[in-house]
């Protein structure tokens, strides 16, 4: 058991038969009455972010998450493949549950796998990702990395901003965070 007073981010907890991932939380104790603790709570299962406001003393249940590095294999419909590299069992995961993911992740890439209870929710691909740019303006010379940006398409098929020298076919190194292009990969 775990009470609202030990809430700290990426903490996980049962309530109302949900599981929740603490986003943000402030205790606070105010002159008058009792301190309570306010949370921004986000259900893992179906992405939704809530606020609440709890008692420091309600107790709720931890939820272990299990995190599992496993191979992307391929799609299928709406089934989305990947395998663990320890026993080689595949499990398919519907295309809304990795839908975020599947903007930096190519075949054969390495992705985290959230598991609760034994069943699949969440699909991480790595922080950094090293993908090609197949739709794009081309560069023209002379401009510098300050002049400003372009759009460009990547073989996901993802869209994001990159600098004006860059040019198609060529290799960018992506933060999957917030989707931002980093710098060229030589």
């Amino acid at each position: 058991m775990i009470t609202a007073g030990d809430f700290r981010k990426g903490v996980t907890f049962e309530m109302e038969g949900a599981v929740y991932l603490v986003v943000d939380f402030l205790h606070v104790k105010p002159g008058k009455g009792s301190p309570f603790v306010r949370t921004k709570i986000k259900n893992v299962k179906t992405g939704q972010t809530l606020e609440r406001t709890f008692n420091p003393s309600d107790k709720f249940k931890v939820a272990v998450i299990e995190r599992k590095e496993m191979q992307y294999l391929y799609k299928e419909g709406d089934l989305v493949y990947f395998m663990d590299m320890e026993t080689y069992d595949q499990i398919p995961l519907n295309k809304s549950q990795v839908e975020d993911a599947l903007n930096f992740i190519t075949e054969n890439m390495m992705a985290t796998i959230q598991f609760y209870e034994g069943e699949a929710f969440s699909v991480e691909p790595p922080l950094f990702v090293e993908l090609k740019i197949t739709e794009c303006e081309p560069g023209i010379q002379g401009d510098s990395s300050k002049a400003g940006y372009k759009p460009a398409k990547l073989e996901t098929g993802y869209e994001l901003q990159v600098p004006l020298f860059v040019n198609e076919g060529e290799i960018i190194k992506v933060d999957t965070r917030d989707g931002s292009s980093m710098e060229r990969v030589k």
